[in-house]
């Protein structure tokens, strides 16, 4: 028999502003900046501050599910519908690092012709990101621990990539090990440790709360077609391939469609499931997460020079672009709102390329 979770409702009272907040955003922004003049000026074009190397652009649909529970029916999963969406598979660093550096991975959607009361700063615009990473928590509870160590990593951008690539490859054996007696590190992952799986393979989640509608969440996304759970858990050989990530993508969504699902975990317990502590993985056993939508793609060409002209130069991906149905919770998703903006302002800038919200289908080049 099925376990029955109450959601808890959402009222403005359940985040908590820290006095030093908007200090410590400013500092975050700074840090941003710093590490992107520093790659301005060394690849002579604007990429993100974060996630500045895309592994696959791809087009496909996000088909909402009909006959969802009432709970569940909320804002853009209210009713059954189709969308078109921008996938970018990317990975943390500010710096375009060879994939030797094995490093945690991202993926951002963007769901688009979206109607609805949206969030304040995108009243203009139709459409909803989301931003996720292949870890159930963010690898800091709050602004300031994450300013501590994107402050390291601004330090390290564009430094020896000799000296990145062999503590990679130390850490990936030292987090085999851990992973051999049943843990996981997420220090040694984001160090370098990840293992050399195509990222196609990975479940990504949100880390971070949201809005949803009368209620709070977390958000997922799983693989949901068989040949990416194939591919769950299978290292590959680098074989010298600075790009290797980017070459298995491109082969294997050259042949093949795929499919994810779009899950959500519903907030039952304030307690457990804390809304200003990011790095607290919510239990889901006080509430597993729900499939609510499904992602496809069909066979196409995963990655281009032609394609990274429109996904990484004229699209920023941002919690905050969407509807005020999915509102950022929290203080990380709160410092991210003006990072990600001020990002986008000085790529598009110094791309001479100014970001926009596409309002139908995004067709990216083959």
């Amino acid at each position: 028999m099925q376990r029955s979770f109450q959601p808890l409702r959402f009222a403005d009272s359940v985040e908590t502003i820290d006095p030093s907040e908007a200090d410590t955003a400013a500092k975050l922004r700074e840090e941003l900046r710093s590490i992107m003049l520093t790659t301005q000026k060394d690849y002579r074009h604007g990429v993100r501050s974060v996630h500045a190397k895309s592994h696959a652009l791809l087009e496909g649909v996000l088909r909402v599910k009909d006959g969802l529970p009432p709970q569940y029916q909320q804002g853009l999963f209210a009713s059954p519908r189709d969308y078109p969406v921008v996938i970018r598979y990317s990975t943390i660093p500010g710096d375009l690092l060879s994939d030797a550096v094995s490093v945690p991975r991202g993926f951002a959607m963007k769901v688009i012709d979206v109607q609805g009361p949206r969030l304040a700063g995108s009243e203009a615009d139709a459409t909803q990101d989301f931003v996720f990473a292949n870890g159930p928590a963010f690898s800091a509870p709050n602004p300031a621990k994450f300013l501590s160590s994107l402050s390291l990593l601004a330090k390290t951008t564009d430094k020896a990539e000799w000296a990145k690539k062999a503590l990679s490859s130390v850490l990936r054996r030292v987090e085999r090990g851990v992973e051999a007696v049943g843990g996981n590190s997420p220090l040694l992952n984001t160090l370098g440790g990840y293992p050399l799986t195509n990222p196609a393979s990975d479940t990504f989640y949100s880390q971070t709360a949201f809005r949803y509608g009368d209620y709070i969440a977390k958000f997922s996304i799983a693989p949901a077609s068989q040949n990416l759970k194939a591919l769950e858990g299978k290292e590959f050989a680098l074989d010298g391939r600075d790009d290797a990530w980017r070459d298995e993508m491109t082969k294997l969504f050259a042949n093949e469609g795929a499919a994810w699902e779009l899950r959500v975990q519903l907030r039952t317990d304030a307690e457990k499931m804390p809304i200003e502590d990011a790095s607290v993985v919510w239990p889901e056993d006080l509430s597993p997460y729900m499939a609510v939508a499904t992602i496809e793609v069909t066979p196409q060409r995963a990655w281009s020079k032609e394609r990274a002209s429109i996904g990484d130069d004229q699209l920023a991906f941002s919690p905050w672009h969407g509807l005020a149905a999915h509102r950022p919770l929290g203080a990380v998703n709160r410092v991210r709102k003006d990072a990600y903006k001020m990002s986008a302002e000085i790529r598009g800038a110094y791309n001479k390329c100014p970001i926009h919200e596409p309002r139908e289908k995004v067709a990216l080049p083959e």
